[in-house]
């Protein structure tokens, strides 16, 4: 219902992906090495569906509170992803 939240959530989302490659610091390259973020990688995938069937509904009471719950999780997946690889990798290292 916020014209101006809306325009600052879709400009962070674009540009939260152009950042990613800025901020990789994993010691190694693929995600077969980190099975929690396998996990987050199907999370972030169900994000994004869940995203785009919620984008499709008519602005309503049930679906307004479920938009910014899963908006919530959808930007929670760039600061939880990084922080369990910097995790693993310190286990691993130990």
């Amino acid at each position: 219902p916020n014209k101006l939240g809306g325009v600052i959530d879709l400009v962070m989302s674009i540009a939260i992906l152009f950042l990613m490659p800025l901020l990789h610091t994993n010691e190694t390259q693929g995600l077969q090495f980190y099975p929690l973020n396998q996990i987050l990688f199907w999370y972030m995938v169900i994000m994004i569906l869940l995203l785009t069937w919620i984008g499709a509904r008519p602005v309503e009471a049930p679906y307004i509170i479920t938009g910014q719950i899963l908006t919530i999780l959808y930007f929670s997946y760039y600061i939880i992803n990084p922080l369990i690889i910097k995790l693993w990798d310190n286990m691993l290292n130990s």
